[in-house]
C-alpha cells in the first residue's frame, strides 16, 4: 500500500480539535517536503466538506464546529480527487476499517469522491484502534491507521 503522495499530488490533511492526533507542525512538515497541503473547509449547507490551500498556521481562522480552517480560496469539493493520501480524524477505527467520527457527517459525505485508489490513513491514539465497531451502509472504510506505537497498520479498507 502507497502511504506517501507524490509530490505532484496535494495531501488532504485536517488539524485537530482538543486531544485528536495531528499538529500544525506535521502540516508543515509535509510543506516544507513539497507536499501541498489542502485543509477541510466546513460548507454553509450540509454536503460534502470544501478544500482549501494551508499556507502556514497564519492562514488559518477560527471556523464552525471549533474547527481552524484556512482563509484562503476555496478549491471545491471534488479537489479531494487530486488528492494522493487523505488523513482523516477519528475517534476509532477497527481492523475492517470502520471509522467511528464525531457524529456530523462530513466525512461520510466526502470520502466517496475520493479516488478508489487513493490511500485513506485515520490518525489515532495507540488505544483508538479496536477490534470492532458498528457499521452502517454509507461508511467509506479506511485503509490504514496511523499509530504513535504501532506505526502504519494496515485495514480491512473494503466497502
Amino acid at each position: 500500500m502507497r502511504l506517501t503522495a507524490g509530490i505532484d499530488a496535494p495531501v488532504c490533511a485536517y488539524l485537530p480539535v482538543g486531544v485528536e492526533p495531528g499538529s500544525v507542525a506535521g502540516l508543515d512538515a509535509l510543506r516544507a517536503t513539497g507536499h501541498e497541503v489542502l485543509l477541510p473547509v466546513v460548507p454553509d449547507a450540509d454536503g460534502p466538506l470544501d478544500w482549501a490551500r494551508y499556507d502556514g498556521p497564519d492562514t488559518l481562522a477560527d471556523g464552525p464546529l471549533g474547527l481552524r480552517q484556512p482563509t484562503g480560496p476555496r478549491l471545491g469539493v471534488n479537489s479531494i480527487t487530486r488528492a494522493g493520501i487523505v488523513l482523516i480524524p477519528a475517534l476509532a477505527a477497527d481492523r475492517r476499517g470502520v471509522r467511528l467520527g464525531r457524529g456530523g457527517g462530513y466525512y461520510d459525505r466526502t470520502l466517496p469522491l475520493a479516488r478508489p485508489d487513493t490511500p485513506l490513513v485515520v490518525l489515532l491514539n495507540d488505544e483508538e484502534l479496536v477490534p470492532e465497531l458498528p457499521a452502517e451502509p454509507h461508511d467509506v472504510r479506511v485503509t490504514a491507521a496511523l499509530l504513535p506505537g504501532a506505526g502504519v497498520v494496515r485495514l480491512g479498507g473494503t466497502n
